[in-house]
Formats: C-alpha cells, sequence, structure tokens
C-alpha cells in the first residue's frame, strides 16, 4: 500500500465490453457473500447486465484480474454499484476517488440500511445521509458527498 492507503499496482479504467460478463459474476459473488439478509437466488447477473445499458462501468484491474467494480449513472452523478473482491486493501476508496474525478458535480448513492459495513465505508469517506426510504421490502438510505 502507499501512503494514502490505496492498493499499489492498481489501475481504474471503464471497462470493455467483453468483460460485462467477469463484472456482472463479481457483482453476484459479492452480493451472495454479503447481503446476507437476502436469499442468494435474488442477486442476478441478468440485473447488473440490464443496468450497463444506461451507466458507464468502471474497473479496478490489479494484476491483470478485475477486482473491483463501479456503476456511474452520469446524468445524476450516481453511483449504481460498487463492489470489491477484497475490503479494506484501497479499492472501494480508488473506484470512489476515480468516480469523483469524472463526474461534474457531488455524488449520491442509495444504500440497503443493513447493509452496516458499506454505510460505515461511505461515512468515512465523506458520505452524509440526505435521506432513507423503502423500494418494495428493502429500507435503504440515501447518501451524497461533496
Amino acid at each position: 500500500m502507499d501512503d494514502a492507503g490505496l492498493t499499489q499496482g492498481l489501475s481504474i479504467r471503464r471497462a470493455r465490453p467483453e468483460e460485462l460478463d467477469a463484472c456482472a459474476a463479481l457483482y453476484v459473488r459479492v452480493l451472495t457473500e454479503t447481503f446476507t439478509w437476502l436469499p442468494p437466488e435474488r442477486h442476478k447477473a441478468a440485473d447488473f447486465l440490464r443496468a450497463t445499458r444506461s451507466e458507464e462501468i468502471y474497473v479496478a484491474i490489479e494484476a491483470g484480474k478485475i477486482v473491483g467494480v463501479a456503476g456511474f449513472f452520469r446524468p445524476q452523478n450516481f453511483i449504481h454499484s460498487l463492489y470489491v473482491t477484497e475490503r479494506g486493501r484501497g479499492i472501494g476508496r480508488a473506484l470512489l476517488g476515480h468516480l469523483a474525478r469524472v463526474a461534474d458535480g457531488p455524488l449520491s448513492l442509495k444504500c440497503q440500511a443493513a447493509n452496516v459495513q458499506a454505510l460505515a465505508f461511505y461515512k468515512r469517506e465523506g458520505f452524509h445521509c440526505t435521506g432513507r426510504g423503502e423500494d418494495g421490502e428493502i429500507d435503504w438510505v440515501r447518501l451524497s458527498r461533496g
């Protein structure tokens, strides 16, 4: 790690079309492992791939492998998704930093209220709560920064 706590050798760039299936697989794997309050069959690659039609997808690459993915809806500077293979290595921070650089205004996102680890991460990264709501049976928190 460097002085900023970021993983050395990590690069962030737009995903290539041929990488989207790997991004979707990472999405499903991370959701299945971490969103334990939801049934695993609820997480589908098709949901991620459907969202990519209207979003910019960024990947974190380390040693030639995708280790993180972020979906960004530019018209609203909205982070639709941010998932990493390993927590605590600066991958999420690097993706957030990249999104902040390409955005043309403050970043915002919704995080499931049950996802306390992600909420703590976003708070450490300077996000604050701007609202709360519910989609179906899922409570969420709206966060923004900048």
